[in-house]
């Protein structure tokens, strides 16, 4: 199998391992809307696994643009992208499949991206409301204060709610 090749299949593994991130922040966000703990404990757990899949995959992607360099008498550099690699492809269909799985694999980086921002807000709004519950059961602290003068300093600052914390 030649470099080019291998390229290609590391490209649509790297695709195949973004899709089924994909799969797996789906099922995020509907544990975070469920509050489902147990179940985003699982869905982290896997998320896990396909994170350092890509990241062996890469790896090899790196290689493999390195190797076709090397086949094609360039001086190999791992700083190269697969849009750099664009450019000294000559042959036209290759250029062409080459164009199309880094297309597809941008896609489905994106998609990730956008359903990732959008579990950070399902995040931040659980635990702006856990904080608000907190708040409402145990009462925000007295006097929240931000500087207080060395002499006039007293206690620490109390909390009242509905849950005395005495008891």
């Amino acid at each position: 199998m030649s470099s080019f090749e291998q390229l290609l299949d590391v490209m649509h593994s790297l695709d195949a391992a973004h899709h089924s991130m994909l799969d797996l922040a789906e099922q995020k966000k509907h544990a975070l809307i469920r509050g489902d703990v147990e179940e985003l404990t699982r869905i982290v757990a896997k998320e896990n696994k396909f994170i350092k899949q890509v990241g062996e995959l890469d790896l090899q992607r790196v290689e493999a643009i390195g190797q076709y360099m090397i086949e094609k008498g360039y001086k190999p550099n791992p700083r190269v992208t697969v849009s750099d690699l664009t450019k000294i492809v000559f042959q036209a269909e290759d250029k062409k499949r080459l164009m199309e799985a880094q297309k597809k694999l941008l896609g489905a980086i994106r998609k990730l991206r956008e359903i990732n921002q959008l579990n950070q807000q399902l995040i931040e709004q659980s635990l702006a409301f856990i904080d608000y519950s907190l708040d409402l059961i145990a009462g925000p602290p007295e006097n929240e204060v931000v500087y207080q003068h060395p002499q006039h300093a007293g206690g620490s600052a109390k909390r009242t709610g509905l849950f005395d914390t005495r008891a």
